[in-house]
């Protein structure tokens, strides 16, 4: 048999079994047939390593002992290929000092003649998980690298992710104001920064303020500078925010914080584009656009008597909504890919493979921290390493479940194998179709259910 190893006709769970003894090598493949995998046989490897390519999905298991090219260096060769693709040696008595020599050097494992049918499964299997794990990591960095570019990424696949880089593409470049709403950790500032690297203001300043961080009688010479003299510590002229953003964009971060006094005069410069320092009379021109952004309901604030209603309309012309880390579950593991990668190169460590246990744990996590906690934990995880305890955290735990409904989670949870099953075979319906076991219908309308197209998976 010949393994067709285009990205339309991958197949999970592939075994290529060398072996120049027949019997061996047709009694090995019943048994890992009749355990479910999709086994192809070569009787030496001259013929194995023309089946071979670096996204194979699957085990080669091999003879040590064949005419021409031995398993050594049939193993050596393979790792040339893919040097993560695992390969499983078969030993005779006198080749086991051979073989765990050939660990060293990257072999899988190896199994001694004769070997029973159960030994020969497990093994092919642990090895078969991390070959799928290694492609699934591979898919979330090429995942990763399409939604690349210079400057800060809005990471996900999710619809309301995909709708809110959509809209932004859409106002970018236009001189509205623009208001961000989202819980605390969703990511506010990053938007905001995407925003203006994406607009034609990139070239000029980005300014930052939490007006929550800064005194109340401090945030007013903060934002609009001040003359000399103008109050007791004034030493020298100082430019404030407003002014230094001029001619690009101002990020004002926790916005209803801000004093109802503030809020008079931030409308007034929002309406009428000047700004004056403090202890002069001379209006400044400004070409800037403001990002408002706020964890709360300003609209409910305004009602309530808390925020100016007037101000609130003049931010809500163009409104942004974050979603929640909870409301876009598929997104975690490419997320957690993307911060791993980062603390990656930030501390010198090597990213550890994440166990299928720990990507279900992630994903059913609730995270009240949104982004901000799930960039914390990878970070932890790169640190630590493969003994990194999710659950001290609470990641894994099943409290998360009390906060949705059960056919909110089967919704979640069906969403999520979709997703994965359309990654893996590159955005191919039929391939998915027949791993999942579905009717070509019942495919279809569920892909239109969660809003998922088969073009952004290729």
């Amino acid at each position: 048999m010949n393994p067709d190893t285009s990205a339309e006709q991958r197949q999970p769970h592939q075994i290529l079994l060398v072996d120049d003894e027949k019997h061996i090598r047709l009694a090995a493949a019943q048994t890992l047939e009749l355990a479910g995998y999709e086994v192809f046989t070569a009787e030496c490897a001259e013929k194995a390593l023309t089946l071979l390519n670096q996204d194979w999905p699957g085990v080669v298991v091999s003879d040590i002992n064949m005419p021409g090219i031995d398993g050594l260096e049939l193993m050596q060769r393979i790792m040339t290929i893919d040097t993560d693709l695992p390969v499983i040696l078969i030993t005779g008595h006198g080749d086991i000092s051979m073989a765990v020599s050939a660990m060293r050097d990257g072999a899988y494992d190896f199994i001694e003649k004769p070997f029973s049918s159960e030994l020969l499964n497990d093994v092919v299997r642990r090895a078969a998980e991390k070959r799928r794990l290694t492609l699934e990591n591979r898919t979330l960095r090429k995942a990763l690298e399409a939604q690349g570019g210079i400057g800060p990424r809005i990471i996900g696949n999710s619809l309301r992710i995909q709708q809110l880089r959509g809209m932004i593409q859409h106002i970018a470049d236009t001189p509205a104001d623009i208001l961000i709403q989202a819980e605390t950790g969703s990511g506010k500032d990053l938007v905001a920064r995407y925003i203006h690297e994406h607009s034609n203001r990139r070239e000029k300043n980005f300014v930052a303020i939490n007006c929550g961080a800064v005194p109340e009688h401090l945030i007013e010479s903060e934002l609009f500078g001040h003359e000399k003299g103008a109050f007791t510590d004034a030493k020298s002229r100082r430019i404030g925010k407003f002014e230094h953003a001029n001619g690009g964009t101002l990020f004002l971060d926790e916005i209803e914080s801000m004093s109802l006094s503030l809020q008079v005069k931030l409308l007034r410069v929002l309406e009428e584009r000047k700004i004056e320092r403090l202890g002069s009379n001379e209006l400044i021109p400004l070409d800037i656009r403001v990002v408002a952004a706020t964890k709360v309901d300003l609209k409910d604030l305004s009602e309530r008597g808390d925020y100016r209603e007037d101000l609130y309309y003049r931010l809500n012309v163009v409104s942004l909504e974050i979603p929640p880390l909870r409301e876009r579950r598929e997104d975690i593991p490419m997320l957690f890919q993307h911060f791993a990668l980062i603390a990656s190169a930030q501390y010198q460590k090597e990213v550890p493979q994440l166990s299928a246990e720990n990507i279900r744990a992630l994903v059913a996590h609730h995270w009240p921290g949104n982004v901000r906690e799930l960039r914390n934990i990878a970070e932890r995880y790169v640190l630590l390493g493969p003994a990194y305890n999710f659950e001290v955290v609470g990641v894994g735990e099943s409290t998360s479940s009390t906060h949705r409904s059960l056919p909110d989670q089967v919704e979640q949870f069906e969403k999520l194998v979709l997703e994965e099953e359309l990654s893996r075979n590159s955005g191919s319906l039929k391939l998915t179709q027949e791993t999942l076991g579905l009717p070509r219908k019942t495919l279809y309308d569920k892909m239109k259910k969660y809003g998922l197209d088969k073009k952004d998976y290729k």
